[in-house]
Parts: C-alpha cells; structure tokens; sequence
C-alpha cells in the first residue's frame, strides 16, 4: 500500500483508498508527508459540506475590500477523508482541482501547489449515507487500493506501539522542489516499445466489445478501462523500475503495477457478482 502511494506521488497522480474508519489512513498519509517534507491538510468529507469549504471563499475586510480565503485544497498533499460521504456537487469541485492542478474561484485563476497529490478514502460502498463516485470520476485516480484489516500479530504490534508513551520523531528526507524535479526526470526515463504496446493491449483486453477481449471479460465485464488507464500504467511502471534500481521498465514492471491501476477502472456485471468473482481474480486472469 505505501509503494503505491509512493508511485502515485512520483508518478504525478492520485490515488483512493478504500477501507473502513480507524485503520491509520490520516497517520500514513500525514507521515509519509513529513518524511517526503510537503505540506498536508486533510478534509472530512460530510453530507452538508459545500465546495466553497475546499476551494475557499471571498470575505469583506475591514476596508469593504473582497479578500480571498485559501481553502485547505492550497497544499501539497490533500488527505479528502471520506469522499463518498458528500453530495456529487462537492466532490466535483475537488476532482477538478485534481484534474487541473488550479481552480478559478469569482473569475479568478489560482495555480495549485506543486507537487500536487491527493489521496481519498471511501468507505465501503454498501454502508448506508454513501454517494458513489461516477466511473468518469474514479478515473482521475491513478490507483485504487484497498485497505484490510491488520492480522492477529499486526494488531498486537500496533496496540503494544500505541498505548505506550513514546514519541516518534521524524525527519524530512526530500522537499517540494526536489520531488517535482524527480517527477519530470521519470517521465524522461525511455520505454520500449514492445513494453508500450504490451500496456496498451492489456488494457485493451478490458474492454468487453474488443476484438481482442478474453471470454472472462465478455461474460463479466460492463465496462473496460480507457486510454488514461495506458497512460498510467506506463508512468506507473516507470517509478516502479526507478524504485527498483532498473534505468528503463519492462513487461514485469507494468503486471507489478496493474491490479491498483485496474480495480477501480473495469465494472463487474451482474454474472460476476453472482458467481462470487473478484475483480481482483479477473486482472489475475488477464496478467
């Protein structure tokens, strides 16, 4: 999970984390901001907020002058805890601001801090109060992870590290300029071409009225991954051979990174839901 993230942050893209309350999403994300040395500002995501709680909003000062307030959307690293639990109109307001890296706010233009990362977390989409967010949506985010419960042995580390008094310090190893001037040397690392055509034909795989889908992706896929899922995987697969000391990515590289980049992208159908398929075990499938 936190190789993902760390790709996503690298990559130039986003990422959502799907999982219950009270598995350390705030604390994860909070420390790998320290550690990386960015700004973080996290949001609670609730059914009555407004976009002009994120985007912020124009006051009169004293002087009867309109003066804007930056909303916590101005930082490195946005933590939206909770994204599902608010109504579509403000989930577009900060979707955009992913998708621009600026937002326009009473006719005005505002470039977002660079590196801009977000990371989202939804709940469980059958848990009651949730507002799904649109396939076009789930699409800005370079990975989907899911988050599990921690096992038996986990759970007794984390409890034996948390009730304990013992502060952690932590120290910036990196800061803003030196990871957006990391993000531009990946994007310069050189991909073969066998590699390029292996990413766009697996996603292409995905696509259940391809000529070249596979029978389980005919009988239990509505719909197939488009072209930013290509994108991703190659600017994925790229950060994934840096971390792992290679100077160009191959075929392993982009299977390493493609169930994250698959799971929100492809749509089981009704068949898939009923014979208990995952879409975990579909991409098993296809790789």
């Amino acid at each position: 999970m936190v190789d993902e993230i760390i790709i996503s942050i690298f990559s130039g893209g986003h990422a959502l984390l799907i999982g219950v309350p009270g598995l350390a999403k705030t604390l994860m994300v909070n420390t790998i901001a320290t550690v990386l040395g960015l700004d973080f500002k996290r949001i609670q995501f609730t059914p009555d907020l407004m976009p002009s709680d994120i985007l912020g909003s124009e006051i009169l000062d004293e002087k009867r002058n309109f003066k804007f307030l930056k909303g916590p959307i101005f930082a490195n690293i946005i933590l939206a805890d909770e994204i599902n639990r608010t109504p579509p109109k403000t989930q577009a307001a900060l979707l955009e601001a992913m998708q621009e890296k600026a937002v326009t706010i009473a006719g005005t233009h505002y470039d977002l801090a660079r590196p801009y990362f977000v990371l989202a977390t939804q709940n469980p989409i059958e848990q009651e109060g949730t507002y799904p967010l649109p396939e076009a949506q789930l699409d800005r985010f370079m990975f989907a992870i899911n988050l599990e419960y921690p096992t038996h042995a986990e759970e007794v580390a984390i409890v034996k590290a948390t009730t304990a008094d013992h502060q952690v310090d932590l120290n910036p190893l990196f800061n803003a300029k030196e990871i957006e001037g990391y993000q531009h040397l990946l994007r310069r690392i050189p991909v073969a071409d066998n590699v390029i055509e292996y990413a766009v034909n697996l996603v292409g795989k995905t696509r259940p009225n391809a000529e070249k889908a596979p029978q389980i992706v005919t009988d239990y896929i509505d719909w197939g991954a488009g072209p930013r899922a290509s994108q991703n995987l190659i600017l994925a697969a790229k950060t994934h051979a840096a971390l792992h000391g290679k100077y160009s990515p191959d075929i392993e590289d982009v299977q390493a990174v493609a169930t994250g980049i698959f799971r929100h992208r492809l749509i089981k159908n009704y068949k898939a839901e009923a014979e208990g398929l995952t879409i975990e075990g579909i991409i098993a499938q296809l790789l």
